[in-house]
């Protein structure tokens, strides 16, 4: 009778994962295959696949050729990729030292990096704008790294730190019995440990950084340090009535972030799964 219960739990649980899935991924899936079919049929039938007699790519030589999406990517992929190895670098650093080290401050120090997460950065763009002109930072990719930094570090901090605490004290003191520097101890054998963790920080950081539409705007609106998704917006004002292109530009801004969630995805779970069983 237990077993049958849990069966059924399990069945139910599935069934409703399954079904908010199919939900969040619906409106993707009708962008994407609408992006690949004529004008006419989309309105005539939005929900049917693309077929030779109604497939048709204007949509996406409209985007290629009006907008510069390839620059756009590029722009994108540097910054967060950038954004990503500074976060996960020294959210790691500082985790490890919050977790590793008894300092007086140690749990102030923790705090005051865990209010990061609470209050939003967007409430000081007057005041991060000002920082960037004063430096001559603005339209350049570099004031976007540095927020984006800025903005995930107190989340990774956050979630490494207590991932930190779980590994082993004797492994770390070996690892110095056997003459191992600080520094080789947190790259050869915390950081192995944690990467369930760090996957989980990375998914979680990536995503806002790559969807970000206000300090692109804000900080970096310039033709040659448009974002994707600043650039397909701008695209969409453009053509809003030009539903292949709009679509196609939609596409391309959301398929990208999906592959890299699909590559993290394994990691990410392992990690909030390492995180509610400890």
């Amino acid at each position: 009778m237990s077993a049958r219960m849990s069966t059924g739990r399990t069945i139910a649980a599935h069934a409703v994962l399954l079904t908010y899935t199919l939900i969040a991924l619906f409106p993707v899936f009708v962008i994407v295959i609408n992006s690949f079919k004529t004008r006419k049929a989309i309105f005539a039938d939005p929900l049917a696949l693309p077929w030779p007699e109604n497939f048709d790519l204007v949509g996406y030589q409209t985007v290629l050729k009006q907008g510069d999406f390839f620059l756009y990517f590029q722009n994108s992929l540097i910054v967060t990729v950038v954004s990503l190895f500074f976060v996960l670098l020294f959210g790691a650093m500082a985790a490890f030292a919050l977790s590793e080290y008894r300092f007086k401050g140690n749990t102030l120090m923790g705090l005051y990096l865990a209010l990061g997460i609470m209050i939003p950065i967007r409430l000081g763009t007057v005041a991060i704008l000002e920082i960037m002109v004063a430096t001559g930072l603005v339209n350049t990719l570099t004031a976007l790294i540095l927020v984006y930094t800025a903005q995930g570090l107190p989340l990774a901090v956050f979630i490494l730190s207590e991932f930190m605490k779980s590994v082993s004290h004797d492994l770390k003191n070996a690892g110095r019995i056997d003459g191992l520097s600080e520094y080789r101890i947190f790259f050869s054998l915390v950081l192995p440990l944690v990467r369930p963790a760090m996957a989980t920080v990375a998914v979680f950081t990536m995503i806002p950084i790559w969807n970000d539409l206000w300090f692109p705007l804000i900080l970096a609106p310039a033709e040659h340090t448009k974002t994707v998704t600043l650039g397909a917006q701008v695209f969409i004002g453009q053509f809003v009535t030009n539903w292949n292109a709009v679509l196609a530009a939609l596409s391309l801004a959301i398929i990208p972030v999906l592959v890299l969630y699909l590559i993290f995805s394994r990691q990410l779970i392992r990690g909030i799964t390492a995180g509610a069983v400890k």
